[in-house]
């Protein structure tokens, strides 16, 4: 499929069927890339609850690492929509090349620091001494794939913004199924313990990085072309523009749970462990929502474009009610079922499974406000408003998250720690749907002026 014809079905195609065969792959992806994310815990698990709050802190670092990909994923993939919809393609070419390789020069220096001080990085992180030996071996290696996690993360997105999201979710299944074999054949064939975790995890980001780059040349998508390259004042600011509600949203997720490390050390390296499964439990449910608001983002980018105003709205509103739907269901099931999900990941610790249960149920109490918090960052930005989707981004893991896990573990101990991420998501919402609604019905305006000029042009 060519740019043009790419073109007429994501501005004239129906917007439910649209945006879900641009889901499915997105969210196969996201649950793929979450499931192997998961199998890290789950087979770390199986050695001592050392080394699985040891992965716990590291995902910290992961996160920064992540954040920096959809810094440049995100704002070049945003920005290239744009121009594929107003088909300006020399210019979606240059955005390309500029965030592919601004992006792996950043996994450069990202590998170069960690590896420079990671021992004081490792106890920032909320190590504890029993922890930190563990720590240093798994981030050691991790940091050597950031490079290839960064980039791999612009490829993915820009594939997927360009309407290409089946190209995108073969190099990151492929590299998500190699690091599920590896896990296991590492750790416990080859008796590398965590280090093997680690290895398996870099070899996987290696591999993804390989086929999304060969991706990047196929089915008509805008090849990565060192002479495309053109970074300038005008490139960067909408790199900013576009990346900085993702960086917000990872960055301040990554802060969010070093001091959740620091708040549940007081209570002993097992509620570590306990809220690191939780994070990766509850990672892996958002993971669906987040592919299924992935499969509108390219739809609204490029109607956005094309002053479509009205699919924009027509796409957010769909979105909206069934991911809501969706949630509720996720929410009941592992409301129910918690005690087994936690005990999957470390059954022979009884104190990180009563720690890990309660934490997730209070995340279920609230987990279904996600549909409306994920789906307007998303659309906000996608289309452009940085302001207030970075506001959204930056408040369930930042503004609000910060301030309630130094206040609620002072006032209810160790269950305000397990109640933090719940109250977040609370005040979240309440600072979302005003900023949302302000911008639907500016669309609305202009959706009903740009039938008006359409009319009075056939007349």
């Amino acid at each position: 499929m060519n740019q043009e014809e790419k073109y007429i079905r994501m501005t004239t195609a129906p917007i439910p069927g649209l945006i879900c065969s641009l889901a499915v792959p997105t969210v196969i992806s996201m649950l793929v890339t979450s499931f192997y994310n998961m199998a890290d815990t789950f087979f770390v698990g199986k050695l001592d609850t050392q080394s699985t709050a040891a992965v716990g802190v590291v995902f910290s670092v992961m996160a920064i690492i992540q954040a920096v990909g959809f810094f440049f994923g995100h704002g070049s993939g945003n920005y290239i929509s744009r121009k594929l919809g107003s088909k300006e393609l020399d210019e979606a070419a240059a955005m390309a090349a500029d965030g592919f390789f601004l992006s792996f020069f950043a996994g450069i220096v990202i590998a170069i620091l960690g590896t420079l001080f990671l021992t004081p990085l490792s106890v920032a992180l909320g190590s504890t001494p029993t922890i930190l030996p563990y720590t240093e071996k798994y981030m050691r290696i991790i940091l050597f794939g950031a490079p290839f996690m960064t980039s791999s993360l612009v490829l993915n997105n820009q594939l997927r913004f360009q309407g290409s999201a089946s190209f995108a979710m073969v190099g990151i299944v492929t590299g998500a199924v190699l690091n599920i074999i590896l896990d296991p054949v590492l750790i416990f064939g080859f008796h590398m313990g965590i280090s093997g975790a680690a290895v398996a995890t870099v070899s996987s980001q290696l591999c993804s990085f390989v086929i999304l780059m060969f991706m990047a040349r196929k089915g008509g998508s805008i090849a990565i072309r060192f002479k495309n390259l053109k970074i300038n004042a005008h490139f960067l600011k909408e790199i900013f523009r576009g990346g900085i509600p993702s960086l917000c949203r990872q960055g301040l997720a990554s802060i969010a749970v070093i001091y959740l490390n620091h708040a549940a050390g007081v209570y002993g390296d097992a509620a570590i462990a306990g809220m690191s499964i939780v994070n990766r439990i509850t990672m892996f449910a958002n993971s669906a929502l987040i592919g299924f608001g992935q499969g509108f983002q390219p739809v609204c980018g490029f109607n956005y474009g094309a002053k479509l105003y009205g699919r924009v709205r027509e796409g957010f509103f769909f979105c909206v009610k069934y991911a809501f739907v969706l949630l509720v269901v996720i929410s009941t099931l592992c409301g129910i079922f918690a005690p087994s999900m936690v005990a999957l990941f470390r059954k022979e610790d009884q104190a990180v499974i009563d720690t890990g249960t309660l934490a997730l149920r209070f995340q279920c109490l609230t987990f279904p406000l996600n549909a409306w918090i994920v789906m307007s960052n998303m659309m906000l930005q996608s289309i452009g408003e940085a302001l207030k989707a970075s506001a959204i981004a930056g408040a369930r893991q930042g503004y609000f998250f910060l301030p309630l896990i130094l206040i609620l573990p002072r006032l209810l101990g160790l269950t305000g720690v397990q109640m933090t991420q719940a109250a977040a998501d609370i005040c979240t919402l309440a600072v979302s749907v005003p900023l949302t609604i302000s911008v639907l019905k500016e669309m609305a305006l202009k959706n009903a002026q740009e039938k008006t000029c359409q009319v009075k042009k056939e007349e």
